[in-house]
């Protein structure tokens, strides 16, 4: 074979790398920032139906109760509530999972809390769990899940003072919540992010060793178009400067997908004169309750019946 005819060769496979990496940019990428649910490999799978009974392997000591509630896009949504041990129910806590769970992380919570003298509603965010949906919008859509839940303890339930505890997604949930809806009383976000870009050129940096913004904004953008909402509606940091409640700020200081950095700026933005931002020295992204253990879960408790009972 000549040189010539190898060099056309190269210039083909080469041509041929940078169309194949462009469409990969536009159409394949983007949905792994937002697509929780493929529908084509949901087609395989037996249909999920929301089950109203309890797992029969659950603790016969708490009472629960399967919700389930509409989004003003038409999914079905799951939660779980659990109802108080103790006869004066200081408040209603809605649990909010991170981006590799599903209701069922918060379990052992919810009986913590339960014994404690809470109401817990574990929620299945919208793709996740035995909630429908294909896509996570990263608060976009979800804050307004997390209202229509808040209108059904109320009205339904006849349920209220009513707090948010988020860990990691559910963090910045909790926190672009409590920016928008002052029914919720108090919160506690954990290991949340300041904007869906900066998460996402965070995660370029920490898998490739750099991140090039402009292509990572393309990306986070072409993954908003898809999933159908604003990518600048998902950005914790804009809403904390409307939270006015109690709440309790927590990150880990070894935190590496969300530098420790981010959790800083929101608290800093938060407007609310009742704030305090808790440090766990050696924790990590999804170690807080790990490393922080018995005197983490005492130190939320205290603040927890403090603006409960504040706030009845």
């Amino acid at each position: 074979m000549t040189r010539k005819s190898l060099t056309k060769i190269s210039k083909r496979i080469i041509l041929a790398s940078i169309i194949i990496g462009l469409l990969s940019v536009h159409f394949i990428f983007p949905r792994f920032i937002t697509e929780v649910r493929n529908p084509i490999l949901e087609s395989f799978k037996t249909k999920k139906v929301i089950n109203t009974i309890p797992k029969k392997h659950q603790n016969p000591q708490f009472k629960r109760k399967k919700i389930t509630i509409t989004t003003f896009d038409n999914l079905k949504l799951s939660a779980l509530l659990t109802y108080s041990n103790l006869a004066d129910t200081k408040g209603t806590i809605i649990l909010l999972h991170g981006s590799s769970n599903t209701k069922e992380h918060f379990h052992d919570l919810s009986e913590f809390l339960s014994l404690n003298g809470f109401n817990s509603v574990a929620l299945d965010s919208r793709g996740f769990g035995e909630s429908e949906g294909q896509f996570t919008t990263f608060g976009a859509k979800e804050t307004k899940d997390i209202q229509a839940l808040i209108t059904e303890l109320i009205n339904v339930e006849d349920l209220d003072n009513i707090g948010l505890w988020g860990q990691s997604i559910g963090g910045a949930f909790t926190l672009q919540t409590m920016g928008l809806d002052k029914r919720v009383k108090y919160g506690i976000a954990e290991s949340s992010y300041t904007d869906l870009k900066t998460n996402i050129q965070h995660f370029f940096q920490r898998h490739l060793g750099f991140s090039i913004n402009p292509l990572s904004n393309y990306i986070t953008n072409r993954a908003a178009t898809i999933a159908d909402f604003d990518p600048d509606e998902a950005n914790p940091l804009k809403y904390s400067k409307e939270i006015t409640q109690p709440i309790l700020v927590v990150h880990g200081a070894q935190d590496l997908p969300i530098p420790i950095e981010e959790g800083k700026a929101n608290f800093t933005n938060i407007k609310s004169k009742d704030k305090k931002f808790l440090k766990i020295e050696s924790a990590g992204h999804s170690d807080i309750w790990e490393i922080g253990g018995e005197n983490y879960f005492n130190y939320v408790l205290e603040f927890l019946n403090k603006h409960a009972l504040k706030t009845n």
